[in-house]
C-alpha cells in the first residue's frame, strides 16, 4: 500500500500524518486524528453524515481520498464553534449559533445526522445569513434524517441565521 506524508490544517492546527494513499478524509479525521464528531453514515457519499468543509466548502469525507487534499484547511463539527467565535479558535467554549438552534428547536433526535446538517446548513449561514426555506431545503437536499421529518432543522437554520444576523 503505498503511502504519503498528509500535511493539513484541522480546525485551525497543523497536522501531519503519514497516511494510505487510499484512506478517505473521514477515515483520517476518525481514526487518525481521534476527532469522532463526523459520523460515518453509509460510506458511499449518500447520507452528508460525514460532511465537513475544506477549505470552507462543504464536503463528503467519506468519498474524499484524504491525498487529494493535501495541505487545505479542513473544518469539523469539533471546530465550527471556533471557526465562528474566533476565527480558527480550536478550543472555543461557546456553541456556534445553528449548534445552539439545533438544540434548542428539537433538531436533535438520535444524532447521528447532526454534525453533518449542521455544517451544511452553517455554511449556507455564512454564505446566505437569511435563507428562504427553499434556500435550506436546497443546501440540506444531501442530508438524510430518519428520525425528525426536518421541520425543526429547518426550524433551527432559520432560527441561527436570525441569531447571527443579530449578532453581527
Amino acid at each position: 500500500m503505498p503511502e504519503s506524508v498528509l500535511r493539513l490544517i484541522v480546525n485551525g492546527r497543523p497536522q501531519q500524518l503519514v497516511a494510505a494513499d487510499e484512506m478517505t478524509l473521514l477515515e483520517v479525521v476518525r481514526d487518525r486524528l481521534h476527532l469522532h464528531g463526523t459520523k460515518d453514515g453509509c460510506a458511499a457519499g449518500s447520507c452528508g453524515s460525514c460532511t465537513l468543509w475544506v477549505d470552507g466548502v462543504p464536503r463528503l469525507a467519506c468519498v474524499t481520498l484524504a491525498k487529494t487534499v493535501q495541505d487545505c484547511e479542513i473544518v469539523t463539527i469539533e471546530g465550527l464553534a471556533g471557526w465562528w467565535g474566533k476565527q480558527h479558535a480550536a478550543d472555543a467554549a461557546e456553541l456556534h449559533p445553528l449548534q445552539a438552534a439545533f438544540a434548542e428547536q428539537g433538531a436533535v433526535q438520535c444524532g447521528f445526522c447532526t454534525p453533518g446538517m449542521v455544517m451544511g446548513g452553517a455554511a449556507l449561514l455564512r454564505d446566505t445569513p437569511s435563507p428562504s426555506r427553499a434556500q435550506i431545503q436546497e443546501a440540506l437536499s444531501g442530508h438524510l434524517c430518519r428520525c425528525t421529518g426536518y421541520e425543526q432543522i429547518i426550524r433551527a437554520v432559520q432560527a441561527a441565521g436570525r441569531r447571527m444576523l443579530d449578532e453581527a
